[in-house]
């Protein structure tokens, strides 16, 4: 089995007859989907002229028609890409003119589609709308089977990053690379294949791609999917369609358990809750406790495919604030700014390795070759490994500040001040300052209702942190600027920074 395509195939074999899909109240067999599929591929060979190493991307929700055209561009040997809907024009534009994209799929409420592909650069030959056009394209496709036409080290998705820090970059993943990320997060989860899942993340995010969705597919689980999160929705379907795994992130987690009247939904099914992306709030954990549901944390980067660690349920408290340790088949580092590893409990760069670790950056090889030297990821998170194995990140590189020659970890600023139980959001950021070079700056959101002043969260942090560490200014946010994802964007909160900051 040399490629993702031939997953199709094989559920298909293995499991024709077994629901695999669920969406929009209609439910499709692994035997439809690989039909589907392959009527979709011939299409994509015969009208549009789709051959190996050709991209595709996509402007879609989450849907079953998202999958199709990832596992029909697999079968030629073509490069997937999904590209977030929440994006401008502008944004749009620019990936797919970086990507030279030939085809686009497009759901038609994302208006901003058109104007994009007048951007500079873009190169997009043809355009197929989902919904009657695709289903025409389907019905008219060819049924005779896909012969395999790619080697496990092709690209298969190309996964542009959140850019968070800048304009996004687009990583690489091989098949061989969504295969070993399907194989260590079905071995690190324990996932059978009676296993149904809900897909709430959304498809062009790694997260919602690989952490759960393509993994039930190699293992022939059933997937849920909803083209967009809604909290009373995801309860409905937990119950419904009797839900073993939920993946979502905190701020959607948060979501679900503010619902009203939340003991009348049943979640008898649920034999784990899962969060990514960010550690879960403290009343998530113990609404989980409370209904005996073992919670777990994962981590990720796009990067990887994504999967990287997992924080097992045992060790939701004991290891708080831990990431957990390494899946099986994935390495890790801790390393200093030569690339020597560090002891134990010494914060430095984590580095990754594994089969499921991306070959490069898209048309980027100096970054590829930064990023990728001496055979390790070198993921630009500062951590340090206890004496466990449990790993605890405690920045970004990039976000790390330098205030009058301390190492300051927004990180640590952060949760210190999410601890004042007037606080419903933080982040910090570095501000230019005069004397210590950088000072921290803290953007919060104030719970509903609470009366919250400048004053008080620095005093509040100035009891528990050192001085350096003590923001000197505190600025109040409705919300803080997130991705489509839910990952904050310091990048946009360092732009608003000097009119927050003050002198300290």
């Amino acid at each position: 089995m040399q490629g993702i395509g031939e997953w199709a195939v094989q559920r298909a074999q293995l499991s024709g007859d077994k629901v695999g899909f669920v969406y929009d109240g209609r439910s499709w067999t692994y035997g439809e989907f690989n039909d589907r599929t392959d009527r979709l591929a011939n299409q994509l060979r015969s009208r549009f002229g789709v051959r190996r190493g050709d991209r595709v991307a996509a402007v879609v929700a989450s849907s079953v028609e998202c999958l199709e055209v990832l596992f029909a561009s697999a079968k030629l040997g073509a490069i997937f890409t999904p590209i977030n809907v929440r994006l401008t024009a502008p944004e749009i534009g620019y990936v797919l003119a970086d990507l030279g994209a030939e085809l686009l799929f497009v759901h038609g409420q994302f208006a901003q589609v058109p104007a994009a592909l007048a951007e500079p650069g873009v190169r997009v030959r043809d355009v197929v709308t989902l919904g009657e056009e695709y289903d025409t394209l389907l019905a008219d496709g060819s049924q005779e089977p896909v012969p395999s036409q790619v080697d496990r080290d092709d690209v298969a998705v190309i996964m542009y990053t959140s850019g968070t820090t800048g304009r996004p970059k687009g990583a690489m993943l091989t098949h061989e690379n969504l295969r070993a990320n399907a194989a260590a997060v079905t071995s690190a989860f324990g996932l059978r294949k009676s296993d149904v899942t809900i897909t709430a993340l959304p498809m062009f995010h790694m997260g919602g791609l690989g952490l759960h969705t393509l993994p039930f597919i190699y293992l022939g689980g059933r997937n849920v999917i909803l083209p967009s999160f809604d909290p009373t929705a995801v309860l409905d379907l937990v119950a419904a369609e009797r839900v073993t795994q939920l993946l979502l992130v905190p701020t959607m987690w948060q979501a679900v358990t503010a619902v009203p009247d939340l003991e009348r939904y049943d979640l008898s099914s649920l034999d784990c809750a899962l969060t990514s992306g960010a550690p879960a709030p403290i009343a998530v954990l113990e609404f989980f406790a409370d209904l005996g549901i073992p919670f777990e944390e994962g981590f990720g980067m796009t990067e990887c495919a994504p999967s990287v660690a997992k924080l097992d349920a045992e060790y939701i408290r004991t290891k708080a604030g831990s990431i957990g340790r390494s899946l099986f088949g994935i390495d890790i580092r801790v390393v200093d700014d030569r690339d020597q590893d560090v002891p134990v409990g010494t914060v430095g760069e984590l580095l990754v390795r594994g089969d499921n670790v991306f070959v490069g950056y898209w048309m980027r090889p100096e970054e590829t070759a930064e990023a990728l030297r001496g055979g390790w990821f070198h993921t630009g998170d500062l951590g340090w490994v206890d004496e466990d194995g449990f790993i605890t990140l405690v920045d970004r590189r990039k976000d790390m500040l330098i205030s009058g020659g301390e190492n300051v970890y927004t990180r640590e600023v952060e949760l210190v001040i999410a601890e004042m139980p007037q606080v419903r959001d933080v982040a910090v950021v570095g501000a230019a300052h005069a004397k210590w070079g950088e000072t921290p700056v803290a953007f919060v959101v104030a719970k509903d209702d609470e009366d919250l002043t400048e004053e008080a969260v620095i005093a509040f942090a100035r009891q528990r942190l050192a001085g350096f560490k003590t923001p000197t200014s505190v600025c109040f946010l409705q919300a803080l600027p997130t991705t489509a994802t839910g990952k904050i964007q310091k990048n946009a909160l360092r732009d608003r920074v000097a009119a927050c900051a003050s002198d300290g």
